[in-house]
C-alpha cells in the first residue's frame, strides 16, 4: 500500500461514502491505495499505530465538523512519528477559512471543495513529479458522469452490520445560509439508469438499508418516483424481506403523484427528513430560505395522517431575527401536526456558510470551538439559548426517545413548548445534568415532575408506567427480529433504526 484514505466516522455504523468515491476514482492508482475508518473517541497513540503498520506514504484525511478536534491531534502525532509521510486534508470543514486552521498548519497539502478527481492527480505528482509546489488546491468539479460510482467498495461487512449511504445527486439549489449548500449553484442528478443499477447490485448482496444524502431528494419528481418505485418493487416482491430507505424532503414540495407514491409503501419502510428550520417568515427571508409556510404544514399533515412514513422533522434556535417566544409559537405549530419525531437543534456557524454576514447585526456570538454552536444573540442572552439548549437536550431524551409516548401527549398539553421548558427547567434544577440520566432515574423523575402539575403520585407513576415499563421499554431492548413493522417481522440481520422500532412497537 502506498496511499491510504482515512476519516475518524462519529459512529461505527456509519460507513464514508466520501472516502469510497475518492478510492472509486483513484484510477491506476487505485490498487496501491487501502481505505482505513475509524470511529471518533479512540486514543490517537492507537490510531497512529494501526496506521503506520502499513507504512503508507500518503494518507489523505477526510475532516468534518465533527472530527475536526481528534483529527488534528491524529495529524500532529503523525508529523512527528513518521514526518515523512505526506498528509492531504479535504473535507467540509477544511475546504473554507483554511488560513486559520492548526491541522491545515500541520498538513503537506489541502484539497478544497470537490476531490474525486484533483486527489488521485495530487497523488499522481507526489509519487511522480512533477512535485506540487502549491499546498493549497482547489478541487476539480468534473461532470457527474464522468465519475466512478462507489457502490461496490462497500464491504459484506458494511452491508451486514452498517448504514449504506447513497446519493442520487449532488448539490442543492436552496440558497438558506446556515448551510453549506448555501454555497452550490443548483443540484446535479447522476445518470438514474446507472445509479439504479447499483442500487440494484447492492440489494442482490443482502443491503436493506438505504440512506439518501441528497439534499433535495422531490426536487424532481419523476426521479423520485423511480427511486421510489424500486423499492416498492422489492417489497411487493418479498414482503417478508422488508427494506428501510431514508429521504431527505423539501416539504412544500409534494404534488399529488409523489403522494400516491409515499402511500404504497408500508410501514417501518420509508422514513423523511424534512427541515422546517423556521416557521417565521421574517426569519426565513433574513437566511434566505424559500418556503410556503402552509403547504409544509399541510404536506406534514398529509404525511402523519395519510401516509406509513416515519417523520423527522427539523426547527433551529438562534436564527438571527427570531426570539424564544416566535421560536415558541413555531414549536407549538409543528407539535400540532404530530410528526413522529421533532429535531430541535441549535444553530453552528458551519465554515464557509453565509449566516456569518448577520454576526454584526444581530449580536450572534458563536463557540470558537467545534461545532460552533451559537451562544447568544440580540433576541437571545447567554442564559436564554442555554436554556434552550437543555430544552433540546430533554426533548430528545424523553420525547424522541419514543420510550415515554403517553406520558409525552400529557406533559404537552395545550401548551407544547411552554410545558416542557417548564419540565426541562425543573428537570435541570433536580439534576444539575444533561447527560448521563440513567432511564429508570428519568422516568422516575418525570413522574415526580407530573405530581407538581397537579397529578396524584398513583396516577403519575401509572401513566408513566405505562410507557416505560410496557412496549417502548421492549422494543427499546429488542432485538430487530422482535419488533413487528405492521407487515412483517424484521430480519435478525437488519437492524431498524432504534428509534423508529420503538415508535412502531408503542
Amino acid at each position: 500500500m502506498t496511499i491510504l484514505l482515512s476519516t475518524l466516522n462519529a459512529r461505527y455504523t456509519h460507513a464514508s461514502l466520501g472516502l469510497r468515491y475518492l478510492l472509486a476514482n483513484m484510477g491506476p492508482l487505485q490498487a496501491q491505495t487501502r481505505l482505513q475508518e475509524f470511529v471518533i473517541g479512540t486514543k490517537t497513540t492507537e490510531l497512529v499505530e494501526r496506521i503506520l503498520v502499513n507504512k503508507p506514504r500518503i494518507i489523505g484525511f477526510g475532516v468534518y465538523i465533527w472530527n475536526v478536534e481528534e483529527t488534528t491531534k491524529l495529524v500532529a502525532m503523525l508529523k512527528r512519528v513518521a514526518p515523512e509521510i505526506i498528509i492531504v486534508l479535504g473535507g467540509p470543514e477544511v475546504s473554507h477559512e483554511a488560513g486559520e486552521q492548526e491541522i491545515v498548519k500541520l498538513a503537506d497539502y489541502l484539497i478544497t471543495g470537490w476531490g474525486d478527481v484533483t486527489f488521485p492527480k495530487l497523488c499522481g505528482e507526489i509519487l511522480n513529479g512533477p512535485k506540487p509546489l502549491m499546498k493549497i488546491h482547489a478541487g476539480v468539479q468534473a461532470p457527474l458522469a464522468e465519475l466512478q460510482l462507489p457502490y461496490s467498495l462497500y464491504t459484506d461487512d458494511d452491508i451486514r452490520h452498517r448504514t449504506i449511504y447513497v446519493e442520487a445527486s449532488r448539490g442543492c439549489p436552496f440558497k438558506c445560509e446556515f448551510c453549506l449548500s448555501a454555497l452550490d449553484k443548483t443540484a446535479w442528478p447522476f445518470a438514474l439508469e446507472n445509479f439504479l443499477a447499483e442500487m440494484e447490485s447492492l440489494h442482490a448482496r443482502g443491503a436493506r438499508l438505504f440512506k439518501f444524502v441528497d439534499r433535495t431528494f422531490n426536487l424532481n419528481i419523476k426521479t423520485s418516483l423511480k427511486i421510489m418505485q424500486f423499492f416498492l418493487d422489492k417489497i411487493e416482491a418479498n414482503p417478508d424481506d422488508p427494506i428501510y430507505a431514508h429521504f431527505e424532503l423539501v416539504p412544500d414540495h409534494l404534488p399529488d403523484a409523489l403522494k400516491e407514491g409515499i402511500s404504497k409503501f408500508p410501514p417501518g419502510a420509508l422514513q423523511f427528513e424534512i427541515g422546517i428550520q423556521s416557521f417565521n417568515p421574517d426569519v426565513q427571508s433574513l437566511v434566505s430560505r424559500k418556503q410556503d409556510n402552509q403547504k409544509a404544514a399541510d404536506n406534514i399533515r398529509w404525511l402523519c395522517e395519510k401516509s406509513n412514513a416515519h417523520l423527522h422533522v427539523d426547527l433551529i434556535a438562534g436564527l438571527p431575527g427570531e426570539d424564544e417566544a416566535s421560536f415558541a409559537a413555531g414549536f407549538n405549530k409543528l407539535v400540532a401536526l404530530k410528526p413522529h419525531e421533532i429535531q430541535f437543534g441549535i444553530l453552528k456557524r458551519l465554515r464557509g456558510t453565509p449566516i456569518i454576514r448577520h454576526t454584526e447585526n444581530y449580536g450572534m456570538v458563536f463557540d470558537p470551538h467545534p461545532p460552533y454552536t451559537i451562544l447568544a444573540n440580540k433576541q437571545l442572552d447567554f442564559m436564554s439559548m442555554q436554556r434552550l439548549v437543555r430544552f433540546a437536550r430533554y426533548w430528545d431524551l424523553v420525547a424522541n426517545s419514543g420510550r415515554f409516548a403517553n406520558t409525552v401527549q400529557w406533559m404537552l398539553g395545550d401548551a407544547p413548548f411552554e410545558n416542557f421548558m417548564d419540565f426541562s427547567n425543573w428537570l435541570y434544577a433536580h439534576t444539575d445534568a444533561t447527560h448521563r440520566i440513567a432511564m429508570e432515574r428519568l422516568a422516575k423523575l418525570v413522574a415526580q415532575w407530573l405530581q407538581t402539575r397537579g397529578m396524584s403520585a398513583v396516577e403519575a407513576n401509572a401513566l408513566v408506567a405505562s410507557d416505560y415499563a410496557g412496549g417502548a421499554q421492549a422494543a427499546a431492548h429488542a432485538k430487530p427480529a422482535e419488533v413487528s413493522t405492521g407487515s412483517a417481522k424484521l430480519r435478525p440481520d437488519v437492524a431498524l433504526p432504534q428509534r423508529q422500532a420503538r415508535h412502531l412497537a408503542s
